[in-house]
């Protein structure tokens, strides 16, 4: 649970809420960037594994300054927006249920009608979340499509390809979209450790999931892995 301290000079609003508005920038980022990340990640795979002979002419150096671009840049710059919104307030209570300040919260702490916060919010989540998340599953659709069109071996190399990535999205999506819920709706029937726990989810977790998926799906890591998991019944035996 989060104090947001005294609100009783300007002063110490203005900081206050600085260090708020900056929490929730970081947070935000970091989920609409992801979002956008693994949309352009999926478009790869897909080039790579339906178009394989163009996969140099379609992915240029121009056209990967672009992705980039599209990357970091839309989701920033909607979140951003966001904050601008959110910074405008002012709020008659200081405090947060929740180990982080979001922005629905801060919302819902202001003094008068939030309405054009709660709009652009939503705007902003399909945009940022809704669209990149359905632009990869767009992708996986056709990836899948080559695959069970094609022999044996194409489609155990698309697999082995796309497993993580699309584990990674799905394990993302699932703790983004516990944080939605959290944020809208009343979440008190769950037990309070397991609320604080799935809202840290998609924030700690999938670092650690990104790096286990990615790293065990290369052999020379698997295979050291394996080797350290083996070597004690080794040593017994």
């Amino acid at each position: 649970m989060l104090d947001v301290l005294s609100l009783t000079r300007s002063q110490t609003e203005r900081c206050v809420t600085l260090t708020l508005i900056w929490d929730i920038f970081c947070v935000y980022s970091y989920g609409s960037v992801e979002f956008t990340n693994l949309a352009v990640m999926s478009y790869d795979r897909y080039l790579a594994i339906c178009c394989p002979l163009q996969y140099n002419a379609h992915m240029t150096s121009h056209k990967v300054a672009f992705l980039i671009a599209v990357v970091w840049l839309p989701p920033c710059a909607a979140v951003f927006v966001t904050t601008s919104l959110t910074w405008s307030l002012q709020l008659c209570g200081n405090i947060i249920n929740k180990v982080y300040c979001d922005n629905y919260s801060i919302i819902k702490l202001a003094c008068y009608d939030t309405r054009v916060n709660n709009i652009y919010e939503l705007v902003a989540v399909f945009s940022t979340v809704c669209v990149p998340v359905s632009a990869s599953l767009y992708f996986y659709v056709r990836i899948l499509k080559v695959c069970f069109s094609g022999c044996k071996q194409t489609r155990q190399k698309a697999v082995s390809t796309c497993t993580p990535h699309l584990a990674s999205l799905l394990n993302f999506s699932f703790g983004v979209c516990f944080e939605v819920l959290q944020s809208r709706f009343n979440m008190s029937t769950l037990p309070h450790v397991l609320r604080i726990f799935l809202s840290l989810y998609f924030l700690t977790c999938q670092p650690l999931f990104n790096s286990i998926m990615y790293g065990l799906n290369m052999s020379k890591i698997r295979l050291l892995c394996k080797s350290l998991l083996l070597s004690p019944y080794s040593k017994c035996v």
